[in-house]
């Protein structure tokens, strides 16, 4: 049976132990010596604040504490939406609507990080898109920029992949949203686009009424010719051919009833004699 004062020696020890325990894990707690890169993110590795070669992908990490320290960078698609304000090349002012998805390189994130930092956003894309944006609109006229809307957009984000490819940014996607006017300009197209409208029906009304016409005129002739042919057939035997069938008719209709006529005057009857 063990004493009181082995007794108090382990229950002593036991308590030492586990506040040195307690302590440790504190101690891993608050120099937390791993870091987590969660779907979509990459982790640019620090080593006393200088940006390192590797990225971290996804996952868990584990890192020297004191020296190394883990940024993470979102490699996701993102969209920006920005409006710009610029000119045609008629002169015509021009407000702007684009969407832009896009995303960082995921090997690149490191460099990106390095260079331009997390706020790459206001930094590289806004103002990139506000360049390409009046550039283009700047080489085409305001109706061409309504009637060649998808011939500007694809300039557009052509011109903005090549300039955010060299900041290691990927573009996705991109797309116009809207192209505002003055409100003089938008007058004068919805003018200019009525006349067309009216000149496209009276065109066409005109189209319909020659060939109206032209039906009319052949069918004049048509039946002039048929007349002509009908006169050009007619003699003396198909003269008497047409009474014979004519009093044929008649006889086929007669009842043999002799009209009652009162009165003076010839009785009418049909010339059998004949």
């Amino acid at each position: 049976m063990a004493t009181p004062d082995i007794e108090n020696i382990l229950k002593k020890g036991t308590l030492r132990n586990l506040i040195i325990i307690v302590v440790i894990l504190l101690i891993f707690l608050l120099i937390k010596p791993w870091a987590q890169i969660g779907a979509g993110e990459r982790g640019i590795v620090l080593n006393f604040g200088a940006v390192q070669d590797k990225v971290l992908d996804e996952g868990l990490h584990f890192r020297i504490p004191f020296m190394q320290e883990i940024k993470i960078m979102d490699v996701r698609i993102n969209k920006a939406v920005t409006d710009a304000a610029s000119a045609s090349s008629d002169l015509q002012d021009v407000a702007l609507a684009v969407a832009l998805n896009y995303h960082i390189i995921p090997d690149k994130a490191n460099i990106v990080y390095q260079s331009i930092g997390v706020e790459f956003k206001e930094r590289i894309i806004d103002p990139a898109i506000q360049e390409v944006m009046k550039a283009v609109s700047a080489r085409y006229t305001a109706e061409e920029l309504i009637t060649k809307r998808p011939a500007v957009s694809a300039e557009m984000r052509e011109t903005l992949t090549e300039r955010l490819l060299e900041y290691n940014i990927a573009v996705d996607a991109f797309s116009i949203v809207s192209f505002n006017f003055s409100q003089i300009f938008t007058d004068a197209i919805e003018a200019k686009q009525t006349a067309e409208q009216n000149a496209l029906k009276a065109k066409r009304d005109l189209d319909r009424i020659k060939v109206e016409a032209e039906q009319t005129i052949t069918a004049a002739q048509a039946q002039a010719e048929a007349l002509r042919l009908q006169k050009m057939n007619i003699s003396k035997d198909l003269i008497e051919l047409r009474r014979i069938e004519a009093t044929l008719k008649a006889i086929e209709k007669w009842d043999g009833k002799l009209p009652n006529v009162t009165g003076a005057g010839a009785v009418p009857f049909i010339g059998v004699g004949e």
